[in-house]
């Protein structure tokens, strides 16, 4: 693979190092803050534990607009930039309004890096190592996660009462390093052809993934595939049925997984299970670990036996193991074995789901749409990963929640969720994997391939 290409891939990959950070760093200051400011299951739900995925909303449904006009690279760029205020903001905040700002900037960071880095590297990279180089943007969402658990862990004890504010703040030094890492890399080839008109900056682009007569032919491509496209049509004119439709299920049933639920709350989780407070977030760091180890196996299998294959194995991964943990919490199980369940089904997640959901939606839509469309996917994602982290305190908190004495009934219906996902994957997704984005683009969009 080209090294050049890699380097570039990897810098757009970094936000979504911010990104797993970013949206894991919380389940370190849930508890704290919850006792700091006193705050009821309905408040602290809203405003402390999912305001960041409400901005992550906003900032994945709209994230397509700062894409195409002012281009994937600015957009990234951007990004960093949300990211260090809102590092500095909640560590600083005085109260949970305050804080609840500036996890809301977090978040929309967060909403439109799944939109601007999946895309970024998708138009950068060839067929054969599009997968990888796009699994790339998970992997380094799993290690910030990791990062994230370690860094929690570690903090204990430095700032007293106030650890929370320095395991949130410390966000701001990665986030600003990655700002200036940004500026180093080339436009999007297709943004530079389809949106500025600019085949010069294209081909330059193109050469560096390609050599001289195979650029030029993809930069012919890509041409060709735009004068197909109707420049006036919408994505919700009806044509693009078909990726909508499979970018809303791989997102939705990602959420209905539980794996935010688990991410989130994992402390809260462990120590239902029995595990004092410093041994649950010591047992989170084995989360991810085991997220990042897996994410490895996806990555390296991702163009080797394919998208819907991958998820295949992710999804009877969930229903077993989640399936398993529900029925250590119904039987009172050891802690050790309901630990060892969710770590089987943090690896299922982490080569099935992890490693497919942002490279297979930043492949189905064609270059036209292809931002809104993957705004469309993220969109229905961070949704429906807001909702769950909003009611998770209402079914879990110690003195109200409707499970409040054993949660098994939530990972059974997660596991039933799964059982839909699997319908999914056999009769209705496609496999995505050798195929260049143009062709995928005539094949969802109801047009013949060539032969």
């Amino acid at each position: 693979m080209n090294s050049k290409l890699f380097r570039i891939s990897l810098t757009a990959a970094l936000s979504g190092f911010l990104f797993g950070f970013d949206t894991v760093v919380i389940s370190g200051a849930n508890l704290p803050i919850k006792e700091l400011w006193d705050t009821t299951p309905w408040f602290h739900g809203t405003f402390i534990m999912s305001m960041a995925l409400w901005g992550t909303v906003v900032g994945s449904l709209f994230g397509g607009i700062p894409c195409d006009r002012f281009g994937r690279k600015k957009t990234l760029f951007w990004i960093g930039i949300l990211y260090a205020v809102s590092a500095i903001g909640s560590g600083i905040a005085t109260d949970p309004y305050m804080f609840s700002f500036f996890r809301f900037i977090g978040g929309l960071g967060v909403g439109a890096s799944s939109v601007a880095a999946p895309i970024y590297i998708s138009e950068i990279s060839s067929p054969e190592n599009r997968g990888k180089l796009g699994a790339l943007y998970q992997f380094n969402l799993v290690l910030g996660i990791l990062i994230a658990f370690i860094s929690n862990y570690l903090l204990q004890g430095v700032g007293g009462s106030s650890d929370w504010r320095w395991m949130l703040g410390v966000e701001a030094i990665p986030a600003l390093l990655y700002t200036l890492m940004v500026l180093s890399i080339p436009n999007s080839p297709r943004w530079l052809a389809i949106s500025k008109g600019d085949d010069e900056g294209a081909l330059a682009t193109l050469k560096l993934i390609y050599n001289e007569n195979q650029a030029l032919n993809k930069l012919q491509e890509i041409k060709e595939s735009i004068s197909t496209q109707n420049m006036k049509e919408k994505l919700f004119s009806g044509r693009y049925k078909t990726p909508l439709l499979l970018a809303f299920l791989i997102a939705f049933f990602n959420q209905l997984s539980g794996i935010n639920f688990i991410l989130y709350y994992a402390p809260e989780i462990l120590e239902r299970a029995g595990l004092a407070a410093q041994e649950s977030l010591f047992s989170s760091i084995s989360i991810g670990i085991v997220n990042l180890i897996f994410t490895f196996v996806g990555v390296w299998l991702i163009d080797r036996l394919g998208r819907k294959q991958l998820m295949k194995i992710g999804s009877f991964g969930y229903i077993i193991s989640l399936s398993m943990v529900g029925w250590c919490f119904y039987s009172g199980a050891s802690s050790a074995l309901l630990l060892t369940f969710i770590l089987i089904f943090i690896a299922s997640h982490a080569v099935g789901q992890g490693a497919v959901i942002w490279v297979f939606i930043s492949e189905i839509f064609p270059n036209k749409v292809r931002a809104y469309g993957q705004s469309w996917g993220t969109g229905t994602h961070w949704v429906f990963a807001a909702i769950i982290t909003l009611v998770t305190p209402i079914f879990l908190d110690a003195e109200n929640g409707i499970f409040k004495d054993n949660p098994w009934p939530i990972f059974i219906f997660f596991a039933f969720m799964m059982v839909l996902q699997l319908l999914f994957v056999l009769f209705i997704m496609p496999e995505t994997k050798g195929v260049s984005l143009e062709e995928l683009s005539k094949k969802l969009s109801g047009k013949p391939t060539k032969n």
